[in-house]
């Protein structure tokens, strides 16, 4: 049976926050994201993963987009790696990652991370090595397209979210078969590779390996832009940092990313909508799900 989302699932996932909290009790997510010619997306998975409540955001990113991000991103704490011209993260920098993982309460990699051979690697090494739950997204979903089965070899929870174009090339299907049976891929997929999965688009469906099934109906065409899925990368991590079951992290953060995006499309219209302002607005979106 499959049942819709509501803002219940935001108060499951994240109870009210004790006033005694502190950042370290309430996650440190690090993010893996970005690459030359591609820095918003680090910043807007950053921004939003803020919004969204975590204590501590670690942002590893190539040392030539730094002075791009840190300006816009005040309150993360900065893991600059590679020389001042590489373009994107390594995979000679694994084990340094691996350690700041397991530092942290969860993981976001994805976002503009790029598909070349190096973060191919890192990526499967992440998968394989890491044992604190991952947000898996974008080019992290693209680095693995040829070897879906990898994800079975993961020690922890693993969300992915891909929209119908990456769903396709990690099933042999074309975007439009993906969308002609959205329930049944994304739960076949979840059950046969063992993780939490989100597939994207109007109607974003969250489906469990043990056969849960949820639909969400918040959101609008007007967050049909790029960088929208930046923000729910962010967002997911952030309440899987704040130790969300992943399931009801990954629901959670889908439908209060897109309540946010109805609130902004309210004020801003739907097609001016741009993906910072339904960063902007998760604060209103967290407040009408009442945490």
């Amino acid at each position: 049976m499959i049942e819709l989302t509501d803002k219940n699932i935001v108060r499951k996932a994240l109870p009210k926050r004790p006033d005694d909290a502190n950042k370290g009790s309430v996650g440190s997510l690090l993010s893996l994201c970005g690459s030359y010619g591609m820095a918003g997306a680090a910043m807007l998975c950053g921004k939003a993963a803020l919004r969204s409540g975590v204590g501590l955001l670690k942002c590893a990113l190539p040392k030539s987009i730094y002075p791009l991000v840190a300006p816009n991103l005040w309150e993360s704490v900065f893991i600059p790696l590679g020389s001042d011209t590489d373009d994107t993260l390594k995979s000679d920098s694994a084990k340094l990652l691996l350690k700041e993982a397991e530092k942290s309460t969860a993981v976001v990699i994805g976002c503009a991370l790029t598909n070349t051979a190096d973060t191919r690697i890192l990526v499967r090494k992440f998968i394989r090595n890491c044992q604190n739950p991952m947000v898996l997204d974008a080019d992290a979903l693209n680095c693995i397209d040829d070897t879906p089965a990898i994800l079975r070899s993961a020690s922890t929870d693993i969300i992915v979210t891909p929209h119908p174009g990456e769903m396709g090339r990690l099933t042999g299907k074309t975007a439009q078969e993906v969308n002609e049976a959205r329930v049944e891929t994304a739960m076949t997929f979840a059950e046969k590779f063992e993780v939490i999965t989100v597939l994207k688009g109007a109607g974003t469906i969250i489906a469990a390996p043990d056969g849960r099934v949820l639909e969400n109906h918040t959101g609008n065409c007007g967050m049909a832009t790029g960088g929208s899925g930046d923000v729910l990368a962010g967002v997911t991590g952030a309440l899987l940092s704040q130790g969300a079951e992943p399931f009801e992290a990954a629901a959670a953060a889908v439908y209060l990313h897109g309540l946010a995006g109805d609130l902004a499309a309210r004020e801003k219209g739907k097609i001016s909508l741009l993906p910072t302002d339904i960063i902007d607005y998760l604060p209103q979106a967290f407040m009408h799900c009442g945490v």
